[in-house]
């Protein structure tokens, strides 16, 4: 399988298995499978309403749209990078750095589906507007998934994503918050010197130190975070780790 060497931010790379195409292609029909039978069963709904409603309420049809219109960067944005179809074809989006996507890089590769997905061109070559040649552009994001080096659509290529691939169901890799249990002590305040990203990248190698039983990374992560925010730890590397998890939530939290 193809992977892709990631800089987490710790000027440590780490290997992330890049999704094969078919994958992604599966899970694109099956997420536009669930918006078909979103507007079929929204179509039943509307039968039982008078046709008199239905014609002085167009505002009614424009709600009831905004689900499937929306539905990718909201998907993305509340599961971390998954939609339904990704969700069940084990597939993730992430950043170049191997960390979370923002909200605004999940919003840029939303608006670029025009780009990389132009159906469009379908109807401007039925009504004559462009010649029958221009449809090889409808599959403009394919060709681009297929022939980039990561595998990336031009949505990614913009926002700065990748799509993974991950067979772990681990919530760690569903956000960056764990739970954290009554009467819980933190020792490490310093942890709140890291970014946003440092968390993040720091999720996804704990993810990847579990998976793969790299205490190796473990340590020379754990070492350089000790070193960066002049800290002392006496745990073992991995167990450093998670507690820095920890401690951020809880003081994330107060």
């Amino acid at each position: 399988m193809l992977t892709v060497k990631l800089d987490t931010g710790f000027n440590i790379e780490i290997d992330f298995a890049i999704s094969p195409f078919h994958r992604r292609m599966f899970a694109w029909c099956l997420d536009v499978l669930l918006m078909f039978l979103y507007g079929l069963l929204c179509n039943k709904l509307t039968d039982f309403l008078p046709q008199n409603k239905l014609s002085e309420n167009q505002w009614l049809f424009i709600l009831i749209g905004f689900p499937v219109l929306f539905y990718y960067p909201v998907m993305e944005i509340l599961t971390n990078g998954q939609t339904v179809g990704k969700k069940i074809m084990g597939i993730r989006v992430i950043t170049l750095e191997g960390g979370q996507a923002s909200i605004s890089q999940y919003v840029i590769r939303w608006v670029f589906r025009l780009a990389d997905f132009p159906v469009w061109i379908f109807g401007a070559i039925a009504g004559g507007s462009l010649p029958w040649y221009s449809s090889v552009l409808a599959f403009s994001g394919i060709a681009c998934v297929i022939l980039s080096e990561k595998s990336q659509r031009i949505g990614d290529i913009v926002a700065g994503t990748i799509v993974i691939f991950t067979r772990s169901k681990s919530s760690w890799q569903d956000t960056v918050f764990t739970e954290v249990e009554s009467g819980y002590n933190p020792r490490y305040p310093q942890v709140m010197q890291m970014s946003d990203k440092d968390l993040n990248s720091l999720k996804m190698i704990i993810v990847t130190v579990k998976k793969n039983n790299n205490h190796e990374l473990a340590f020379r992560i754990a070492e350089r975070i000790k070193l960066k925010l002049s800290m002392q730890g006496d745990q073992d590397s991995l167990d450093f780790l998670e507690t820095l998890l920890k401690d951020y939530n809880y003081y994330s939290s107060r």
